[in-house]
Formats: C-alpha cells, sequence, structure tokens
C-alpha cells in the first residue's frame, strides 16, 4: 500500500503511546442541565484529553465527526505538541506562515494529525465510523494520511458538501464554493451498508411502509435493570393484544430503551394506546419446539432515504451562511470563523442508525456537533450522548458551553426585521471538565498530585469498565464492586512510590486479614491493587484475591 512520507513522520509515529495519561476533572460550577446526562465538554489539548478519556470510552463510540484546522496558511496553530525531536522542535513553537515563506506547514500540519487520529481510531466501536470536514489545502494529504490509519479498504467514501451556495469568495483563479466530507469505517465488514442500506439485519415491511428492523428495544448491557431507569418501565401491546413487560432473558425486571411519551396513567399504569408506537415493531422472538413463546418488540429505523439516501454531491445540508447565522441567533453576533451547519453534522450522526449512540468530537470549535446531538434527539426521542474536546479555553468558556447551555434551556433571537423568535430548548445537560496532573511523574511513578479519591476512580474504571459507584474518600481501601467482584486500592498519597508496609501502600498478611468485604458473607473475587505485596500467591489464590501492582497493571493506560 501507498504511504504518505514527510519531515517529522518518524518523530510521531508512536507519540500517541508516549502522551502521559492525565485525571479528568469536572467542574460543577461551569456544568449545565442535568449533570448525569452523559454528556461531556472537556477543555484542554485534544491528544492529551484523547488519551485521558481512552480507559472509558475505548471502542464504545459509534460516531466521531472532526473540523480540524484546514491549514490554508493564514491561521495561528494552537495544537502545539511536545514531541522530542529537534525537527519538530524547530516550529512546534512558532505560528506557521503562509506556503512562500515557510514551506513546512503542511509536515507540521500531518505532524498534528497523525497522533490524534490514531487515538480516534481506539475510540470507535467495530461498526462504528469517523467523518472529516476538509478542504483543498490538505485534501490530499488528509486521504493518504487516513488510508494508512484506518485502511483503503475502510473508505467509505470522499462526498463534496456545498459550503457556498454562491460559488465561493475567491477573486482569482477558480472559484471554490465546496469543501469535502472524508468517511471511513472502523471495519467496513461490520459497519453500516450504504449501498444496500439494511444495517446488517433483515428488511422489515408493514402497514407503515417500508423500514429497516432495528435493534430490539429492550436495554441490553450496563444499567439494564428496572431499577436502573424506573420510569422506563412499562408494558406494551402486541399486535395479537399479548401484553408484553421488559423482561430479560435471565428473568429479571429488564427496562425499555427510551420512556413513555405522550401517554396516559390508567390504573397507576403508562398505557401505551395513548402512544405515538407507529417507529415500533414487533417479532416472535423466541420460540420453543416451533411456536411463539414471547412477542419481542423492535425499533424501526426512520425510512432509509431520511438517513441514508445520498448523492455523490451534498448540496442540501445548509452552508456556512446558515452556521454563521446560528450562531448569531443564540449570540446576537458572529463569534466564531468557519463554523459547521447543524443540518450537516446532523446528517452524518444519523448514518449511525442508532438513538442512543456515542457521539465524539475531539476539535469541538462552537460546540456545533453538541448543538447537533442535543438537536436530533430533541425531533427524534432518543439519548445519544456526545463527548466534545476544545483546546482553547477562551472559546470553550465564551463560546462553546455558552451556546450548548442556551441550546438544553432555550433562546430567542431578532430577525433582520425585529421579529421576536424562540427557540424550544432541548432538555439535556453537560458536564464541563479540564484536565489534571499526570498520573504518573517523569520516574514512572504515581505523582504526589494525584489523591486518592482521583487514582481510585480511575483503577475502578480500568478494572470493571464503570465509574465508581461512590467518591473513594480513603477510610477504607475498598473502594467499590461490581458484577461479584470487590475492588481494593491500597494507596497513600504522601509515600506514592514508597512500596513499604509502614507506607500502606502493600499488601501484607496483616492488611489481607483486615480488608473489609462488600457485605456479610462475600465471597466474590477480591482485587487489591497496590504498590507491593508480601503475601505469598498461593495464599492469595485459596482466599479468591488478586494483586495488582500500581502502576504497571493498572489497565487502559
Amino acid at each position: 500500500m501507498p504511504t504518505l512520507d514527510w519531515i517529522g513522520k518518524k518523530a510521531v509515529v508512536n507519540h500517541h503511546r508516549d502522551v502521559p495519561y492525565r485525571l479528568i476533572h469536572c467542574d460543577r460550577d461551569k456544568s449545565a442541565g442535568d449533570p448525569d446526562a452523559g454528556n461531556l465538554l472537556v477543555q484542554g489539548d485534544n491528544l492529551e484529553a484523547l488519551k485521558a478519556l481512552l480507559p472509558y470510552y475505548a471502542g464504545k463510540v459509534k460516531c466521531i465527526y472532526i473540523d480540524p484546522p484546514y491549514n490554508t496558511g493564514n491561521e495561528g496553530w494552537v495544537y502545539n505538541d511536545n514531541v522530542n525531536s529537534p525537527e519538530i522542535k524547530a516550529w512546534l513553537g512558532a505560528t506557521v506562515g503562509k506556503e512562500a515563506e515557510d514551506l513546512s506547514r503542511h509536515d507540521k500540519w500531518l505532524c498534528m494529525m497523525y497522533p490524534r487520529l490514531r487515538l480516534l481510531k481506539e475510540f470507535l466501536s467495530g461498526d462504528g465510523f469517523i467523518a472529516v470536514s476538509i478542504d483543498d489545502n490538505e485534501i490530499f494529504a488528509l486521504g493518504n494520511l487516513l488510508d494508512e490509519v484506518f485502511l483503503p479498504s475502510n473508505r467509505l467514501v470522499c462526498a463534496p458538501w456545498k459550503s457556498e451556495p454562491s460559488g465561493g469568495k475567491q477573486k482569482s483563479f477558480l472559484r471554490v464554493g465546496h469543501e469535502y466530507l472524508l468517511i471511513y469505517a472502523r471495519s467496513k465488514s461490520v459497519s453500516m451498508n450504504f449501498e444496500e442500506n439494511d444495517l446488517g439485519v433483515q428488511g422489515y415491511e408493514d402497514k407503515f411502509g417500508k423500514y429497516i428492523k432495528g435493534r430490539e428495544f429492550l436495554k441490553w448491557g450496563a444499567e439494564s435493570e428496572r431499577h436502573d431507569r424506573k420510569d422506563m418501565w412499562f408494558r406494551l401491546f402486541a399486535p395479537d393484544g399479548t401484553v408484553v413487560w421488559p423482561y430479560r432473558n435471565d428473568g429479571k425486571e429488564g427496562r425499555w430503551r427510551v420512556g413513555a411519551k405522550n401517554s396516559v396513567v390508567v390504573n397507576g399504569l403508562i398505557d401505551p394506546t395513548h402512544m405515538h408506537w407507529e417507529k415500533r415493531a414487533f417479532d416472535k422472538g423466541v420460540t420453543i419446539e416451533g411456536s411463539g413463546s414471547r412477542w419481542v418488540p423492535y425499533e424501526k429505523i426512520r425510512e432509509t432515504k431520511k438517513y441514508f439516501g445520498w448523492g455523490s454531491w451534498l448540496d442540501t445540508l445548509g452552508s456556512n451562511a446558515d452556521a454563521t447565522e446560528e450562531i448569531k441567533r443564540i449570540f446576537g453576533e458572529k463569534l466564531f470563523d468557519t463554523p459547521k451547519p447543524t443540518s450537516l453534522v446532523k446528517w452524518v450522526i444519523g448514518l449511525a442508525g442508532e438513538d442512543d449512540c456515542l457521539v465524539m468530537d475531539s476539535f469541538a470549535g462552537s460546540a456545533t456537533t453538541a448543538h447537533s446531538v442535543l438537536a436530533i434527539n430533541k425531533e427524534d426521542g432518543g439519548s445519544r450522548k456526545f463527548v466534545c474536546i476544545e483546546m482553547s479555553e477562551n472559546v470553550v468558556s465564551e463560546i462553546a458551553s455558552k451556546r450548548i447551555s442556551q441550546v438544553i434551556d432555550g433562546y430567542e433571537w431578532l430577525d433582520r426585521k425585529g421579529n421576536r423568535h424562540s427557540a424550544e430548548g432541548t432538555g439535556s445537560g453537560f458536564r464541563f471538565c479540564t484536565l489534571g496532573e499526570p498520573l504518573f511523574d517523569a520516574d514512572g511513578n504515581v505523582s504526589p498530585a494525584v489523591t486518592f479519591p482521583d487514582l481510585a476512580a480511575h483503577v475502578f474504571f480500568c478494572e470493571t469498565g464503570s465509574p465508581i459507584p461512590r467518591r473513594a474518600d480513603g477510610a477504607t481501601p475498598l473502594i467499590g464492586a461490581f458484577q461479584g467482584r470487590a475492588i481494593y486500592l491500597l494507596h497513600n498519597a504522601e509515600s506514592a512510590g514508597v512500596a513499604s508496609a509502614k507506607a500502606g501502600n502493600v499488601l501484607t498478611s496483616a492488611a489481607l486479614e483486615t480488608l473489609p468485604l462488600p457485605e456479610p458473607g462475600f465471597s466474590g473475587a477480591r482485587i487489591v491493587y497496590g504498590e507491593g505485596c508480601t503475601v505469598p500467591e498461593d495464599r492469595l489464590s485459596r482466599l479468591g484475591v488478586t494483586f495488582k501492582q500500581v502502576p504497571y497493571q493498572i489497565e487502559g493506560l
């Protein structure tokens, strides 16, 4: 396969592995709406932010949309990597000039993009995809770069987008009124099929018209039991009148993927006969000896032309002027250069074909992606989540966070004639996050600045894949339990790096005997993290205890 080479490539090929892991800190005062909505706005260098988020979201993102710098030759750079290479150090601290003055700007742009794309790939689920906006300045370099990172076989499309309906602003040569959208799948063999529009499942057709049968309406995976979302436990009626409740295959009371809308309560129960259920389909999902045993409701995806129909020329998805107008409606003035319209980003998000997927944008800018996620959720009742990263502290605080807050709460604006209009709020919320201290110091030890709660939260998530159930204050080494496992952390921040029993960082026989149990009679596995262990391996095995050394055996780093 042909590959692209540039000055400094050798220094950045593995640079993403050398980026230090930093902790994520949430600021309640700068967050807005429902903090538990699952949305994040992160302020910080996106390379470091991506590395910090990787243990939490690796393999879980269905849709990535980014609008990186176009490298026009006139822009000031803020994505400067601290790469230990003489030739790169010579450029990365300075502003890139015009091409006639500095012929290395294309090399620098590639050095900036490569490690970020390598990390972004790790976030994608098996059926996920990435969409990148770009113009003529770097379209060929970006295509080669994406081919190298994602492979040419996973290229889905290079689609022109009509960004300037008037044809462009150039005064000489050919006027360019379009940009491009490059879309690559994580794995094309398991991703959406744009040609057949079937999402990998059989077609479904009923009296409502032709639809694609979607996923089972019953929620699976984490937080899928009744007590997790009580408002999503209600009855449905199958075509033959059978009452269907969200029971799981294991017999436990589960929940549906979304709550009831426009419903009424009959005898204390939500009655879906008064709801708009035309987007749901039923099928005999489980059979015993050839007879149907239970009805299984499925989500009906919108008609294929709504989400998947496209041509090679994207000329009906808004323009840069539309994006600027959206900003003006919220803020009353133009505050951001070259934003993208929500109509374009909503179209990209819609390609995921799921109403509860995770969407990521590591070049968030004015937060168009976050706005688009909230807007499309309001339109179709979905529960998509966003994770957006922006480096500029001023852009995040003065534009991105304010825009998202306005969209959530609703806002008013005046048109050119002075008429007042209002946009209804979408609801939801987000957490505002910043990057904390590196987890490890230059010697590989846990940094003294890292507190017990910080390390406990990270250790628990890396071990279980779920957030820590409650903040650990260090009063007990037990930091939480998950699916029959008890997780412990032996860590004294003041003595980090000192593997001694006196420091409290070592699993000794005495410490082992005093490990508290999550509940009386607990007999599950116990996972203990610490800087050292003096208990023989055979004794640990007999007691069902596994020791993992900090920092080397913390997974996900």
